[in-house]
């Protein structure tokens, strides 16, 4: 087995897999950014490393930076987890090169299913089910609007080839949309994935979201760990994922049906590791969506379901163990289920809610799980993903499974930070989710989310947004790791700031609301500002678009709460905003 292992990622995910190595008598290796320096997986792994900044291109996405410190620390293989590297071909070509292991499919294989287009054509001609549309990049808006308008149809969707995690996903209901949802999925695919190329599909409008678990060695085996149910989304990415799917939704039949299209997938492009074939079901059909070349962040409720180590199962099959199942090993029992715990408001469609925590308290108990990459005192950037921590149960079937999540969620305290666990104890207590409906109608109905507030106000820190704050740092020197005290602003957007010695204390005043009242558009949450698409002196009507906020790696629209003139814009461009700032104040005709 490898000696030692860096992992290539933060938070949650990057603690995961530092505990797989463990059981396995590996030595971890852990990465950081000037952001994370007292990160959880920074001070549980052996070894690590400062890689730069606290932007991730800077820092987690800097391939040479990466490659410097696996030739440093001695690490045998990488592994990426979700998101930044996992699934960039080049980044494991270029480990191959250098003679590092990739725990993960060869560059092959995520290259051909990175692409979206190319992907919808290898499994096409595979035999595998494909949502209808096209196979080829749509290169301009008159090309997309000819083939909605003569091939496909409205509604259409719009993806960025190289999209994931709904990133670079609009859909145009009608023709006046398409052109807003055809730059939209542009612009978020090159922002996100460097790759501005899109294509069609047609729209579904109520799928249920379903994929399945595949995990291949490298010596031609492979199998599947049946299903997953992922149907309850916003902006198309997760909130709460199921295993297996309700038995109403998928029998035996269909789990064999969908499992076999997981298999001849990974097949199909000679796949090593653990990954994920998502698919969508409408009225009975299943199609394939696209395959995840990497490990879920809802691979939890499989491994609870089927006992099934998926990430260490990864890392020996990295190794060239073969796997330690057959699929006749495979049993489903129970039933699991998790909650995305993250630093968003429902009420607020779902803004980001970045900020700094301060009691923290984890559910116990039996049958509950939670991964989690922070603890009391930590700071969600919003410079990363929103993602807190992950709630995962299990129980001996979906109704019991669904008390223990309510319980669990009652169980929850995180101080100072406003989060869904709120919007997952209201969503859990519906009829809807009895049902298992995928909720749609709740997520869209901006009532019923305002009613997912919590009760009370979440309880503010003591700190001054000015205050320097003491933080506890682990230091690396030549490889060794050193604690010590410094003082340090606290962290905003758009970076940290160096540490420094305590400072007085100073004050200043704060607005206490956000959103839009009277004539001023105030910003609703903190980020950068990415879009401002009005100018002052125009004239708006209401719900018409002002400007898009980006933060957590989401882009939130910012709409006129009423017509008028704009008499004041103070929003501009590529520039930080704090929740509260005003961003135009609006004056009616009359005014």
């Amino acid at each position: 087995m490898f000696s030692k292992v860096l992992i290539a990622n933060r938070g949650e995910i990057a603690i995961r897999v530092m505990r797989a190595c463990e059981e396995l008598g590996i030595a971890t290796v852990a990465v950081y950014s000037e952001l994370d320096r007292d990160a959880l997986h920074v001070k549980r792994a052996d070894e690590a490393y400062l890689l730069g900044p606290g932007p991730a291109a800077e820092s987690y996405l800097n391939i040479d930076k990466l490659v410097e410190v696996i030739k440093e620390s001695g690490a045998e293989a990488v592994h990426p987890g979700y998101g930044f590297l996992s699934e960039n071909a080049a980044f494991v070509t270029r480990l191959e090169a250098e003679g590092i292991t990739f725990i993960g499919p060869p560059a092959s294989a995520i290259d051909a299913m990175g692409s979206k287009t190319k992907a919808r054509e290898l499994m096409q001609a595979a035999g595998v089910p494909i949502v209808p549309g096209t196979t080829e990049p749509t290169e301009t808006y008159e090309d997309a609007l000819r083939i909605a308008k003569e091939e496909i149809g409205f509604p259409v969707a719009v993806k960025a080839a190289a999209g994931g995690g709904g990133k670079g996903f609009r859909v145009a209901l009608e023709e006046k949309d398409l052109k807003d949802a055809f730059e939209g999925a542009s612009r978020e695919g090159e922002k996100f994935f460097s790759d501005g190329t899109v294509y069609l599909e047609r729209y579904l409008p109520r799928p249920r979201h379903v994929e399945v678990q595949i995990i291949a060695d490298k010596h031609g085996n492979c199998i599947h760990l049946g299903e997953r149910d992922c149907s309850i989304q916003r902006r198309h990415q997760k909130l709460i994922e199921e295993a297996p799917a309700p038995s109403w939704v998928v029998d035996e039949e269909l789990r064999a049906k969908i499992g076999e299209i997981g298999i001849n997938a990974a097949k199909a492009v000679d796949y090593v590791g653990a990954g994920t074939i998502e698919g969508m079901l409408q009225d009975g059909e299943y199609f394939f969506l696209e395959m995840n070349t990497r490990v879920q962040v809802e691979h939890c409720v499989t491994e609870m379901v089927t006992g099934i180590d998926i990430v260490k199962q990864g890392i020996k099959a990295a190794y060239g163990l073969p796997l330690d199942y057959t699929q006749d090993d495979v049993q489903l029992r129970g039933h699991a289920i998790e909650c995305r715990i993250n630093a968003e408001s429902a009420p607020m469609n779902f803004a980001p809610t970045p900020g700094a925590i301060g009691d923290y308290l984890e559910p116990s108990g039996p049958g509950v799980r939670v991964d989690s990459g922070v603890g009391a005192g930590g700071i969600v950037s919003p410079m990363y993903d929103p993602m807190v921590a992950k709630l995962i149960v299990w129980d001996v079937d979906r109704e019991q499974a669904t008390a223990r999540m309510l319980r669990a969620l009652s169980e929850y305290k995180i101080e100072g930070l406003t989060t869904l666990i709120p919007f997952h104890s209201k969503i859990m207590a519906t009829s809807n989710w009895a049902e298992a409906s995928t909720c749609s109608e709740l997520l869209e109905d901006p009532e019923w989310l305002a009613s997912t507030a919590p009760a009370e106000p979440v309880v503010p820190t003591d700190q001054d947004e000015d205050d320097n704050v003491e933080h506890d740092y682990l230091v690396e020197v030549n490889g060794r790791r050193v604690p010590v005290k410094l003082f340090a602003p606290p962290i905003a957007a758009g970076g940290g700031g160096a540490a420094v010695a305590a400072a007085p204390k100073k004050k200043r005043e704060k607005r206490k609301s956000s959103g839009a009242s009277g004539d001023d558009v105030l910003s609703p949450l903190q980020g950068n500002m990415w879009k401002v698409v009005v100018e002052a002196g125009q004239t708006v009507e209401e719900g018409q678009l002002l400007c898009i906020i980006e933060a957590m790696k989401m882009e939130n629209e910012v709409k006129a709460h009423k017509a008028g003139t704009i008499k004041e814009l103070a929003a501009k461009e590529g520039e930080p905003i704090n929740s509260g700032d005003l961003i135009a104040t609006i004056v009616s005709a009359a005014e």
